[in-house]
């Protein structure tokens, strides 16, 4: 599946490994939250970069201090009217500092993206046949937020208040 990163439609570098595959000798895996806590010493032995995925009902704590072990946190949306992958993304980067990278997974939809982006994430799985012109698009589309985010933008109230401010 192609990855959003940095706007741009990249192939993903990460293998997703189910919890009944061998694992590689090398190179870059996604594993579950039930195979982190069961290899979690072989993962961490084994060397390379490590990703975890939490489904919607696992949250960052359950990652514990385990998380300056990994490298990549994806976070699941089952569908795209379950939010709780944007409190998840925002707990990773603001309460544990997390500086890996947070990877939204699942059904996961264009008009999704700025909100991603400003709770956290910063790279996305794409539908196959969606190009990275849609994308860009999508990213266009808004570019004042109105809450604060992760992200440290400027909202449209702090934007007004500046003018008034300096007017």
């Amino acid at each position: 599946m192609p990855l959003l990163k940095r706007g741009k439609l990249i192939p993903d570098p990460w293998t997703p490994i189910r919890d009944t595959d061998a694992l590689p000798p090398q190179g870059a895996v996604i594993v579950s939250l039930k195979r982190w806590r069961a290899e979690r010493e072989r993962l961490i032995l084994r060397g390379g970069p490590l990703g975890v995925r939490l489904t919607a009902e696992q949250t960052p704590g359950e990652l514990g201090e385990d998380l300056e072990f990994l490298d990549l946190v994806a976070l699941e949306f089952p569908a795209f009217t379950d939010g709780r992958a944007y409190s998840n993304a925002r707990r990773l980067r603001e309460r544990y500092g997390f500086e890996g990278e947070v990877r939204a997974v699942g059904d996961v939809l264009r008009d999704q993206y700025r909100a991603m982006h400003r709770c956290g994430f910063d790279a996305l799985e794409v539908r196959q046949g969606e190009g990275e012109a849609d994308w860009q698009r999508a990213v266009g589309a808004i570019t004042t937020p109105m809450q604060p985010g992760a992200d440290g933008a400027e909202t449209a109230v702090s934007l007004r208040e500046r003018r008034r401010a300096a007017g």
